[in-house]
């Protein structure tokens, strides 16, 4: 008996505060966008012509990316400290340096823009200029950390919600699957006792998967896991169950993946395709490894019910709504769940991609 490879991989960690990371530069970038967003309010809002317009929105525009370049390097800079703060806490620290950052800019342009009624002195800012800038800013802030926020708790429950699929994913044993396969193996004691023993190590192997409660692993281990299944299933099936493996050269085994996305499909490629199918079919797994991603691919033959609908497909929903959050999650809006339907076939894609979360 040689044991199944087990390792443990960890999905990413989350972040621990509310807050974005001020040091990236997307984030910066946005921020930057929506700060000349505002000044343009505040420019439209002030100025009574055209001229005066654009004069505003020079003036205005100046003080406003100071502002908000200012507090995005102060919480770049203090970004791993606030992140150990409680929400409370953290909503007081950001809201004192971007007031603080407020009040120093609010100063230095006033000193700029102001000539000194004397010579080495220095124009005393108005304290309503002072206090509308940090009205201003105040409210601002507390905008912006209420997105923060809520966008922080909808993130987490969306991971929650993705962990909780995988769950029940990973414990979806079906009763007709484990009952089928202990029969198939007392089948074989008598005649094929080394076949038995194979499909013993092989059950062993999607049992410990399903306890072990992994959300991620790599692609060797999921290959393998893959062909475990379809091993016992065969058992079952005998010659009506045909399968074509079609791996790219040189495919990366040790790349991490969200445990699960290739064996749920193709359980549900042979239960609710080939099985249905007096004939049986073939079954055909693709990988194909591009620049930058790899490309899975499984397809099944389909049966055609009464009336020319298509059977056999209902039930595949519940895999693949979960897959495909899944992936979502892990890898964003740009790697999809293709699933193209024919008459006589019934496919499902997918990508990802290499060196990705």
């Amino acid at each position: 008996m040689r044991p199944a490879p087990h390792r443990s991989f960890h999905a990413r960690e989350p972040a621990t505060g509310f807050l974005p990371d001020f040091c990236a530069n997307p984030t910066v970038f946005l921020t930057i966008l929506l700060a000349e967003l505002f000044a343009l309010v505040l420019a439209l809002s002030e100025a009574d012509r055209l001229g005066d317009f654009w004069n505003r929105l020079a003036l205005i525009s100046l003080f406003v990316q100071w502002v908000v370049l200012g507090a995005a390097a102060a919480l770049c800079l203090c970004r791993r400290r606030l992140n150990q703060l409680g929400v409370t806490a953290a909503t007081l620290a950001v809201l004192g340096l971007t007031q603080l950052v407020t009040l120093i800019f609010s100063a230095l342009g006033w000193w700029f823009l102001e000539s000194p009624p004397e010579p080495n002195q220095f124009a005393v800012p108005p304290a309503s200029l002072i206090a509308r800038n940090l009205a201003v800013a105040g409210i601002v802030t507390l905008l912006a950390l209420r997105y923060f926020y809520v966008r922080h708790q909808w993130q987490r429950n969306v991971e929650a919600e993705s962990r909780a699929r995988l769950r029940a994913l990973q414990a979806r044993i079906h009763p007709h699957f484990l009952f089928n396969t202990l029969n198939t193996i007392a089948g074989l004691i008598p005649t094929r006792p080394d076949q038995a023993e194979q499909a013993v190590l092989d059950l062993a192997d999607l049992l410990r998967s399903a306890l072990a409660h992994q959300e991620r692993i790599t692609l060797g281990e999921e290959l393998e896991l893959t062909r475990r299944f379809i091993t016992i299933e065969r058992l079952r099936l005998g010659e009506r169950l045909q399968v074509e493996w079609h791996l790219a050269d040189g495919l990366p085994l040790a790349t991490p993946l969200p445990a699960l996305l290739l064996q749920p499909l193709v359980e549900n490629a042979i239960r609710h395709g080939i099985q249905t199918l007096p004939e049986g079919g073939r079954l055909i797994i693709r990988i194909d490894r591009r620049p930058s991603a790899l490309r899975f691919a499984i397809t099944n033959p389909r049966r055609v019910a009464d009336g020319g609908q298509t059977g056999g497909g209902a039930g595949q929903r519940l895999a693949q709504d979960n897959i495909r959050q899944r992936l979502l999650l892990a890898f964003g809006a740009a790697c999809q769940l293709e699933i193209v339907e024919a008459s006589d076939r019934y496919q499902v894609a997918f990508s990802v991609p290499l060196g990705g979360k």
